[in-house]
């Protein structure tokens, strides 16, 4: 059975930590609380505007209701490519 840990025992969502694995309208999930990231919306608490893929979120972009990193959300089945 294949783990969704990284080796050094770091979960890496289902798109593996890749963001060019990432569809520009993907919409994800925060792991920990189920907050959505959708770039239709963008995200008003670090002041991304909409149209933003996740892609393109900045480096220390974080989940703007538990704080998670960015690695550790999922893509949503509905956004698979």
């Amino acid at each position: 059975m294949n783990s969704p840990l990284a080796p050094a025992g770091r979960f890496e969502g289902s798109y593996l930590g890749d963001r060019s694995r990432l569809p520009a309208g993907a919409r994800l999930e925060c792991k920990i609380c189920w907050w959505v990231y959708d770039p239709a919306l963008g995200d008003p608490v670090w002041q991304i505007d909409a149209g933003t893929p996740f892609a393109e979120l900045p480096a220390h972009w974080r989940c703007p209701n538990c704080d998670g990193a960015a690695d550790q959300f999922m893509v949503l089945e509905d956004s698979a490519p």
